[in-house]
């Protein structure tokens, strides 16, 4: 990459999309996983705190930003649910990596894309430590811009191919199906969420609207399931039941946060739960039996985007896969920017 201190690499979406499939998608998601785990095995070097939130009647606009002492990071993200219906995304993002040492940017990147591969996989990582033994079938429940690449990290991480999806808008199922089509998986189309969990070792819940829904009731969850809530990620917006919270072991990020947005938000502010880090790290028991219903209330956190931003960098030298990007004012001498404004013009 460039050494010019006014030019930072930009990664457009374009890009990225060449990046990942260059790569190849499980490849991307098994590596990026395992950045992750990298990041929650070192949990305590990180600044921590609930994102920045605006929220609005439409949705939510939040800024996540980390460090851990060396290298800043920041992702800039919205959630409106309502913006399908206008040909939007729900979910648009971009991100920041920088040097914490002279405050210069080292990367700025969309993260549209990156977020739904790093909400993906650390939905697979949390699996890895808490879904059933030999588990291979996942229903998903809420087939929209998530599934795919739920689906995809679930494979590669936890050797997931059987498939069981439902969506209340049957054409999200039939394109979830067919994007899938070919990476090997059986996939069956449900008429409910009760269709849909039958048999199911994992259930992936993943709808987008900003309301308290109850996507999954508690006569759905039989001993032994994984839930893995993803849904769930700002007040006033759940999916699950509150007395399948109860029955179940649930497992955070970062339970400030969580404790806010996630589907814990539907229970008493001490109800016990375990940050994910310390079952990673080895400091707590995940999966104990075949009859444990684990869940994962997955709301995003810092890290993960700071893990993403740092395995890009990681992989984008050397490659076509970004633009030079003239974003830092660089005068011959620091202490005379005024002269470079006065030298630009005619």
């Amino acid at each position: 990459m460039s050494v010019q201190l006014n030019v930072v690499p930009f990664v457009s979406v374009d890009k990225m999309m060449k990046l990942v499939l260059a790569i190849g998608i499980e490849r991307f998601l098994s590596e990026l996983a395992a950045t992750i785990e990298e990041d929650f095995r070192r949990w305590h070097v990180f600044d921590k705190q609930p994102r920045v939130a605006s929220h609005s009647a439409d949705g939510v606009i939040e800024l996540m930003p980390t460090s851990d002492g060396t290298t800043y990071g920041f992702k800039y993200v919205n959630g409106h649910p309502k913006n399908a219906h206008s040909g939007r995304q729900t979910v648009a993002a971009f991100g920041v990596l920088a040097d914490v040492g002279n405050g210069y940017p080292m990367l700025l990147t969309e993260m549209t894309i990156l977020t739904a591969l790093r909400t993906a996989a650390m939905s697979a990582v949390a699996a890895r430590h808490l879904a059933p033994k030999g588990a291979r079938t996942m229903a998903i429940i809420g087939n929209g811009a998530q599934a795919e690449f739920q689906a995809l990290a679930f494979k590669a991480l936890v050797g997931i191919d059987s498939l069981r999806l439902y969506d209340i808008d049957a054409s999200a199922s039939a394109k979830c199906r067919r994007n899938l089509g070919r990476f090997g998986f059986d996939i069956r189309l449900c008429s409910g969420a009760a269709d849909a969990v039958e048999g199911a070792d994992i259930v992936t819940t993943a709808t987008a609207d900003k309301q308290s829904a109850t996507i999954l009731t508690d006569n759905l969850v039989g001993p032994g399931i994984h839930i893995n809530a993803v849904g769930g990620d700002c007040p006033g917006k759940t999916e699950l039941h509150p007395d399948i919270l109860r029955r179940s072991d649930i497992f955070v990020e970062y339970a400030p946060q969580t404790r806010l947005e996630g589907e814990i938000q539907q229970l008493p502010a001490d109800h016990p739960v375990t940050e994910l880090w310390r079952v990673i790290a080895g400091e707590a028991t995940g999966r104990r039996d075949g009859r444990q219903i684990t869940l994962f209330d997955s709301v995003g956190f810092a890290v993960e985007d700071f893990s993403a931003l740092r395995y890009l960098r990681s992989v984008l030298a050397g490659t076509r896969f970004f633009e030079d990007l003239d974003l830092l004012a660089d005068p011959d001498d620091p202490r005379d920017l005024f002269g470079m404004l006065l030298r630009a013009g005619p």
